[in-house]
């Protein structure tokens, strides 16, 4: 029994307003998971090809202790750009190994206008990553990173670049690194669920 309760009548409505207050936070709860699913449903890590950066050099440097340099670093920011599109846990990617013959016959995407869709559609992707970075000089780059829509049209859901002045592997992962921060996950992005 209640210990308020003097009369019969006083504890009778207690125990119904109780019983009101219990049914009225089922109903809240019950309501609040009802709204709450279709964001969780649409958070959702989405399947995405990671093409990664390709490598465009301006300055026609040859030397192979350059072009060594060149293809590691490349190697370097690649796995980190990957490393940190995982985490996010907006992703997961798909295995592109089957494929490896048809990127290699149609490398480099930044010239063939979207031609990896295909690769990524066939793949089981929904989204593509892909991007470009170029040596404009010895010390200058530009790093230009897209994740797009694997549909006919390719569009572009989010993109980004970022200017680095710097050959080194740290300039390097550092340009990569504020890309993913500050353009391709920032804040308030369109949603990637295509």
């Amino acid at each position: 029994m209640f210990p308020s309760c003097r009369r019969a009548l006083d504890c009778d409505t207690l125990r119904r307003v109780q019983v009101d207050m219990m049914k009225s936070s089922t109903l809240l709860a019950a309501t609040a998971l009802f709204l709450l699913l279709p964001a969780a449903a649409s958070a959702a890590a989405v399947k995405t090809a990671m093409f990664g950066f390709e490598f465009f050099d301006d300055t026609l440097d040859k030397r192979p202790q350059v072009l060594a340099e060149q293809a590691e670093r490349l190697r370097l920011v690649n796995a980190e750009l990957q490393a940190l599109l995982a985490k996010s846990g907006d992703m997961t990617f798909v295995d592109l190994t089957p494929e490896a013959a048809r990127i290699a016959d149609l490398q480099p995407f930044f010239k063939c206008n979207g031609c990896e869709r295909d690769i990524a559609r066939d793949a089981g992707a929904k989204l593509e990553v892909v991007g470009v970075i170029r040596k404009i000089s010895s010390l200058i780059l530009s790093f230009v990173l897209e994740v797009r829509e694997t549909g006919e049209d390719g569009r572009v859901v989010r993109a980004g670049q970022v200017d680095i002045r710097g050959n080194t592997d740290e300039s390097w992962l550092h340009g990569v690194r504020y890309l993913v921060k500050n353009r391709i996950l920032a804040p308030g992005q369109v949603p990637l669920a295509p």
